[in-house]
C-alpha cells in the first residue's frame, strides 16, 4: 500500500491520502489560518476522504471549533509548556465514528491504567547492546519494519526515507545482539515546540517478552533533553495491550483517544493518546 503524501501549506505540515483516509495536519502555524481551513475542506471535497485530524495549540483550538472539529485528546504544555495541544477531530463521514473494536478498546485501557506505577528504570540485560541508529543501520532497519508491519501510515519500510528522517529530526533508537537487530523505536521530534512523539516501536517476534520497548523509551527520553526536548508523547494502537501498558508503567498519562484514526497493517485504528513530561526521566542503574 502507498504510504499517504506529505506536503506543505505554507508554513504548516500536511500529510494526506487514501491509506489513512484523511487529511493529517501534523503541524500548524497560526499565520495560515483560515486559509488553511479552507484548503482542508477543498482536500477532503475532492479525495471523498472520511477524517481530518489535526494537532494544534489550545489558543488556535477555538478556529477549528466553528468549523465543526471536536476535541479528541488533550496533551498539558504540549508546546514548550506554554500552551497545550489539542488533538483534534473532523468527521466527513459520521460512520468513521464507530469503532467495532470499542470493546476492546476500552479493556485495554482499563488495564493500562490499572497497571501504572511509577516509573522504574531498566537494565539492558548481558548481551544486548542498546543505542542511537546511524545512517548505515537503515537497511536493517527497514527490514525489521516490513517483518512487523505489512503497512505502515509513513514509508518506514524503505531505508532511503528512513535515512532521511534521521537526517532531519528523527532519531532512532535499536537494541542489537551480535549483529542482529532485535528491537527499534524512533522519536520524531519538534524541537521548536519542544516535544517529540515516542513511536514505530517494533520488535522482532522471536525477542518479544524481554521488555525491550521499555528498554528502547527509557533510553530515548533520556537523550531528549539534549535535543532540546522537554516533553514526550505517543499514539499507540488503542488494541495494544503491551505498548499501552508499557506507556502506563513508564509515566506516561492518558490524553484520549483517537476514534479510527490511523491505518496501520491494513485496517484503520483507533490511536491512544499518552504523555510525559520527561524533565523526570529516568537513569537506569
Amino acid at each position: 500500500m502507498t504510504a499517504d503524501r506529505l506536503e506543505n501549506f505554507g508554513a504548516s505540515l500536511l500529510q494526506h491520502g487514501p491509506a489513512s483516509d484523511r487529511v493529517y495536519l501534523m503541524k500548524l502555524t497560526a499565520a495560515d489560518l483560515p486559509a488553511l481551513l479552507d484548503h482542508i475542506d477543498g482536500l477532503v471535497a475532492r479525495h471523498g476522504y472520511s477524517k481530518v485530524f489535526a494537532k494544534v495549540p489550545a489558543a488556535q483550538a477555538e478556529a477549528f471549533s466553528l468549523r465543526g472539529y471536536v476535541c479528541e485528546a488533550r496533551v498539558p504544555g504540549f508546546y514548550r509548556g506554554c500552551d497545550d495541544g489539542w488533538f483534534l477531530a473532523r468527521y466527513a463521514d459520521p460512520a468513521r465514528q464507530q469503532d467495532p473494536a470499542a470493546d476492546q478498546v476500552a479493556e485495554v485501557l482499563q488495564l493500562a491504567q490499572a497497571k501504572a506505577r511509577p516509573p522504574r528504570p531498566q537494565v539492558v540485560p548481558d548481551g544486548l547492546i542498546c543505542r542511537l541508529a546511524t545512517a548505515a543501520d537503515c537497511d536493517a532497519m527497514a527490514e525489521l519494519y516490513r517483518q512487523v508491519f505489512a503497512s505502515y501510515p509513513f514509508p518506514i519500510h524503505q531505508p532511503d526515507y528512513l535515512r532521511q528522517t534521521l537526517a532531519e529530526q528523527v532519531r532512532y533508537a535499536g537494541i542489537w545482539r551480535g549483529g542482529q537487530l532485535l528491537a527499534l523505536a524512533s522519536a520524531e521530534m519538534d524541537v521548536t515546540a519542544g516535544h517529540a512523539e515516542m513511536t514505530d516501536f517494533a520488535t522482532r517476534p522471536d525477542a518479544r517478552g524481554q521488555g525491550l520497548a521499555h528498554l528502547l523509551l527509557q533510553f530515548l527520553e533520556r537523550h531528549m533533553p539534549q535535543e532540546g526536548v522537554q516533553l514526550g508523547y505517543t499514539i499507540a494502537r488503542a488494541t495494544s495491550f503491551g505498548m499501552n501498558i508499557t506507556f502506563s508503567q513508564c509515566g506516561y498519562r492518558f490524553g484520549g483517544t483517537l476514534v479510527r484514526n490511523t491505518q496501520i497493517s491494513g485496517g484503520l485504528e483507533s490511536m491512544n493518546v499518552w504523555y510525559r513530561p520527561l524533565a523526570t526521566a529516568l537513569t537506569a542503574t
